[in-house]
């Protein structure tokens, strides 16, 4: 991995606490995204860059776009991949979710989100999902289709402990499972997904 010789235990940050640092999710996460991924993408909740810097090195992606809500997440991602000779390749924006990328479209969105429940101090933001832990993952998803490309999907992991209702989810995107990750304490899941057309329609991916 570029500039990770090693990974942390699930939900450890790094010294700058709210930053989080890349796990079994992330590995995950990558693991289908790379060789999937292809021109713009996407790295929704970046945080210490770990998935923006790897993808950036894909042969068929054409742009990486990293963004955080936290500045500092932001920070230590640019150093990383400047540490990893992509910055060139990447564009950071601090922002929540998509109010800072108003009018742009990505051919891949990847969200490794905050999907553990709790009540989600600010200081938690990285991992806290809210009280059932989907409360950040459904805002996701409702804005995230506006987003796309045509061709476009998303890329995303969920943990059995999330209370995420993938029936609403199914109503918005066409649901892809790609793999999972069984832990001593939780099942890790990826899934892809591709937005339903406005007609209800739900295409037969070729991915």
């Amino acid at each position: 991995m570029r500039g990770y010789p090693y990974l942390r235990g699930k939900g450890e940050l790094s010294g700058m606490a709210r930053v989080y640092r890349p796990a079994e999710d992330s590995l995950l996460l990558l693991a289908h995204a790379r060789g999937r991924v292809h021109g713009s993408v996407l790295d929704m909740g970046t945080g210490s860059g770990f998935l923006a810097v790897e993808v950036a090195s894909e042969p068929l992606v054409d742009e990486v776009v990293a963004v955080d809500v936290d500045p500092e997440a932001v920070k230590e991602a640019v150093k990383r991949a400047e540490e990893a000779g992509v910055a060139d390749r990447i564009d950071f924006v601090v922002s929540d979710l998509f109010r800072g990328l108003e009018g742009r479209r990505f051919n891949w969105i990847l969200f490794n989100p905050p999907y553990l429940p709790s009540e989600g101090a600010a200081d938690e933001a990285s991992w806290a999902g809210g009280k059932v832990g989907d409360e950040t993952t459904m805002r996701f998803l409702h804005e995230a289709g506006g987003h796309l490309e045509l061709d476009g999907a998303i890329i995303l992991v969920y943990s059995s402990h999330t209370g995420l209702d993938l029936g609403e989810v199914e109503k918005m995107y066409t649901v892809y499972k790609l793999g999972e990750s069984s832990l001593f304490f939780e099942r890790l899941v990826c899934l892809m997904l591709e937005p339903v057309s406005p007609s209800g329609t739900r295409g037969r991916s070729r991915r």
